[in-house]
């Protein structure tokens, strides 16, 4: 029910944003439930449509409601995808076969589609982390993830060609234990990685990739993976949808960890 205590007639939109906002954190409209139309507003606030449509709009820039065409605005489901780090990159998973991707949560269906696979002149700020001499190539992964067959991450990795050339590191199926196992065979064990993490509201290319609803920024993620002698031979850089993940980081206070 919504609170209906702005004074019929004289309600802003920001107070009926209020209103409406104030009743999905108390549970009144719960996740999944259909919000009060533009007319139903007008009625009850006695309000002009554009005064209703500019409270609605205020919840869909939060993210908090989403609308769906023929059927109305509900209030918005999150279903959390929970991204462990530093665990789920230990050598424990990938090095007995394990999926980085899917070590994350066992009990959600993870899947991956639009595998991309291209060799590139890669983007300066890559070349220079990947030490990529003038005229050298970067071998690019370009992949989708999907939780629940929901898009929820895209990412874009970046491996010195010369190195990746004609491994399996190059076909679409990379085989048990994925990217870092191959390296690994290939002499290139990753050992140390850098995650670096920035907020931000999304392109409209990410907004497509990610269906994302109206008033959802991204997480980008990007991750360097370097061998025991500091060489870098990765680079990913991953977009994740901020409104399915809870990103979770275990450390220590031992700093020789």
């Amino acid at each position: 029910m919504v609170d209906r205590s702005a004074s019929r007639g004289n309600a802003g939109y920001r107070a009926i944003a209020d209103a409406l906002r104030e009743e999905i954190d108390k549970g009144g409209l719960p996740p999944g439930s259909k919000v009060p139309s533009e007319n139903e507003l007008m009625s009850t606030y006695g309000v002009e449509q554009p005064t209703a449509r500019r409270a609605l709009d205020v919840l869909k820039n939060e993210g908090l409601i989403v609308a769906r065409r023929g059927a109305g605005t509900f209030v918005r489901e999150f279903r959390l995808y929970r991204r462990r780090s530093p665990a789920r990159l230990a050598e424990s998973g990938w090095g007995a076969g394990g999926s980085i991707w899917t070590s994350d949560d066992a009990e959600r269906h993870t899947s991956v589609d639009s595998i991309e696979i291209t060799t590139v002149d890669a983007p300066d700020h890559v070349a220079a982390v990947l030490e990529l001499a003038d005229g050298a190539k970067a071998l690019v992964r370009r992949r989708r993830y999907l939780v629940d067959d929901t898009p929820v991450q895209f990412a874009t990795s970046y491996y010195p060609e010369h190195l990746v050339r004609g491994t399996r590191v190059a076909e679409a199926n990379t085989g048990t234990g994925g990217v870092y196992a191959r390296l690994a065979e290939l002499g290139h064990r990753p050992v140390n990685f850098r995650e670096e993490l920035r907020a931000r509201m999304p392109r409209d290319s990410e907004t497509k990739l990610l269906e994302l609803a109206q008033g959802t920024p991204v997480i980008m993620v990007v991750r360097t993976a370097f061998t025991a002698k500091g060489q870098a031979v990765e680079v990913n850089e991953m977009i994740l949808d901020a409104s399915s993940y809870i990103l979770e980081y275990d450390f220590t206070s031992n700093e020789s960890n």
